[in-house]
């Protein structure tokens, strides 16, 4: 048997091996009374449906740890115990680590790329709490397809809807379609195609030819409001605006994408304020918000909301700062990495409407400098 030996906390230069508390992808278990299996196996299952992580055993919630069970030391009993109590079986890394003269059991578990219950039918994710703390919660097949969506091996949006119509397609959202191709420089080769061959083109209706149905980004984006009620009432698109603890505006919308984008917009715009800067013979507006940024934030918050699940796509905006929120989760603007997209989304929203890669107005200043002083020199780049 192996020990990893954990030294004592003296400074920040000393890394803790043991994490300080539970998160996401930690979890303490205490092994006094000896933990019994189902316990730990269901916590297993908890981080394999999740992101994976660490389970540490013979540690308290509050990060101390006690040690573990005599009949715990076994490594490949447990790891083997785990294997067995699990459909499909989980293969998890054990190894007992020397915390200050406690030994703790750690079992590093990985993201399971399918879903993970024990052999008694238990099915469990893991979330965080309001107060920031973790918890495991029955994983209900309802979210079954949104995990897969996020795992990358389901694409919802592309999935036809259950016995809706072509007809529940709007005309005007298709012509509403055709003018932000036209106004924003999207997909040129989308203007002149006709109503059959747009649909199929970006894919928002099923390729049956015998029955073509509407797929899921085919109501999102050209849906009549009724059909989107009927067939995704959790499509939801929220605008608020707060000063201080005021709430300014509060404005919800259940309608198709592009047209809550022109709504949503128009809100926006409103509320861009342009600060002239000038430097020598150059004047440059620096607007408190981004425009073409939060077209693409919007288009982003689009794509990885889950239709799946019980969510809406919120804007939060306030004087300093503009968020956006999927679910229950807040996320600062164009944050890097936090975004989930489904492709047929994705690649029908960027191709009538694409993504800006220009980003903060600080760049323009930037070129406005160096400009203004080539000119002073009588060089120019």
């Amino acid at each position: 048997m192996n020990l990893v030996r954990v030294s004592p906390v003296c400074g920040d230069d000393m890394t803790r091996l043991i994490p300080e508390r539970e998160s996401l992808t930690v979890e303490f278990k205490s092994d006094r009374d000896k933990l019994a299996d189902q316990e730990l196996v269901a916590a297993v299952i908890c981080l394999a449906n999740t992101d994976g992580g660490d389970l540490y055993v013979g540690v308290e919630d509050d990060g101390r740890g006690t040690g573990i069970h005599p009949s715990r030391r076994n490594v490949a009993g447990l790891t083997a115990m785990i294997a067995n109590k699990t459909v499909p079986p989980v293969t998890v890394r054990v190894e007992i680590i020397d915390a200050e003269g406690q030994a703790v059991v750690r079992v590093g578990v990985s993201n399971s790329r399918q879903l993970v219950g024990t052999s008694e039918g238990l099915l469990q994710r893991r979330r965080i709490k309001a107060d920031g703390s973790p918890e495991c919660i029955p994983f209900y097949p309802h979210e079954f397809a949104g995990r897969q969506s996020d795992l990358g091996l389901l694409d919802y949006s592309a999935l036809p809807v259950g016995d809706a119509q072509v007809e529940d397609l709007d005309p005007l959202e298709r012509e509403r379609l055709r003018q932000f191709v036209d106004r924003y420089g999207g997909d040129r080769s989308l203007v002149g195609l006709s109503d059959h061959e747009l649909d199929g083109a970006l894919g928002l209706v099923s390729a049956d030819a015998d029955r073509p149905r509407p797929t899921v980004a085919g109501l999102l984006l050209l849906g009549r409001e009724s059909a989107l009620r009927r067939h995704l009432p959790t499509h939801e698109v929220a605008f608020q605006v707060l000063e201080g603890t005021a709430v300014r505006v509060n404005d919800f919308y259940r309608t198709p994408l592009l047209r809550t984008f022109a709504h949503v917009d128009e809100l926006f715009n409103a509320r861009v304020v342009e600060e002239e800067l000038e430097m020598d013979l150059f004047r440059v507006p620096v607007p408190n918000f981004d425009r073409r940024a939060f077209r693409e934030a919007f288009v982003n918050a689009s794509c990885c909301g889950s239709y799946a699940a019980s969510t809406r796509v919120a804007w939060l905006e306030r004087s300093s700062a503009m968020k956006t929120r999927l679910g229950s989760c807040w996320s600062d603007l164009l944050k890097p990495g936090s975004s989930r997209r489904t492709a047929s989304r994705k690649d029908a929203l960027t191709r009538s409407a694409p993504r800006s890669t220009r980003r903060w107005d600080k760049r323009r200043i930037t070129c406005a400098r160096r400009a203004s002083t080539q000119f002073s020199k009588n060089r120019w780049c």
